[in-house]
């Protein structure tokens, strides 16, 4: 296997997707799916990923960290590197691999050459600021090119040329600013696991980036969380409009909902619900709903 964009090494560390593939055997979450995600809070997502039946991925948020485009979601498919400090020798044996692969000019053109729409480049650059700038305005431009406009960048790690990068239609997360270049660091691994401060995102990730933080989400999580964001949307919007209206107090709105309030729900989500949620259902989520409260009150 090799460290770079293995076909092999992908497949066999995002084994459990069964769905559609890239050419390199990068997981391809649907574009369709993606684009569900646009109108979605943190919150909302995070939901479907901490809840009991995901349990095991704890580890799939990030804050702390600057935006380019403060008022911009960025939400793609990861493509993932991880950077480490520079040594001779390992330098170069690894820019060696580069040169047999193909692979053109310093480390950090090599993941931009592998993107395509929809794609965000993730890169573990250890929080190095100084000497850590993993793009600027010519690489933020070959982003944008490569994904064309519908990409973005997560580094734990430096940039420079903001002013350049905030002229572009893309959103960059960083962790700081500096002038200086990128210098002595080194690329070990592309398409591989990539820990992000705390979290952790493996090629093919559904990235969701905000001004509040970044989600990374497992792509055979990716629609059951879609759902389970939507469904939480969609009684966020009936609650506020029940608690203007004073149809119902905080209290009754902020705990398990009585039958009565599903009732009122449901005939709201027939007639007033925006259309392109109507084809969620809500079945097992009242049958649990009720279930809890009746075994609350035989305890």
């Amino acid at each position: 296997m090799s460290l770079f964009d293995d076909k092999e090494l992908i497949e066999s560390i995002t084994s459990t997707w069964e769905g559609e593939r890239f050419e390199n055997g990068r997981p391809k979450v649907s574009d369709e799916l993606i684009e569900r995600f646009r109108d979605l809070t943190i919150e909302e997502i995070y939901t479907g990923i901490w809840n009991q039946h995901s349990r095991g991925y704890e580890a799939q948020f990030q804050n702390g960290f600057l935006n380019s485009h403060p008022d911009k979601v960025l939400i793609g498919r990861a493509v993932t590197a991880v950077m480490a400090p520079s040594r001779l020798d390992l330098h170069a044996s690894l820019t060696k691999i580069g040169d047999e692969d193909g692979r053109e000019g310093f480390y950090n053109s090599w993941i931009i050459q592998i993107m395509q729409k929809y794609d965000v480049m993730v890169v573990d650059m250890f929080d190095k600021i100084l000497e850590g700038t993993f793009v600027g305005g010519n690489l933020t431009t070959g982003i944008e090119e490569r994904t064309e406009g519908t990409g973005g960048a997560v580094i734990w790690g430096g940039v420079r040329d903001l002013d350049q990068i905030r002229k572009k239609s893309i959103p960059t997360f960083y962790r700081g600013y500096d002038p200086t270049g990128i210098k002595n660091v080194v690329m070990v691994g592309l398409n591989v696991p990539c820990r992000i401060g705390e979290a952790i995102c493996l090629p093919g990730d559904l990235v969701y980036a905000n001004c509040d933080g970044v989600v990374f989400i497992p792509p055979q999580l990716a629609e059951n969380v879609a759902r389970t964001a939507e469904q939480t949307k969609v009684r966020d919007v009936f609650a506020f409009q029940r608690i203007d209206e004073k149809v119902y107090t905080v209290a009754q709105i902020d705990r398990s909902w009585t039958k009565a309030i599903w009732d009122d729900f449901l005939v709201w989500f027939d007639e007033e619900c925006p259309k392109k949620y109507r084809q969620l259902t809500w079945e097992d989520i009242i049958e649990k709903e009720l279930a809890k409260q009746t075994q609350d009150l035989n305890n």
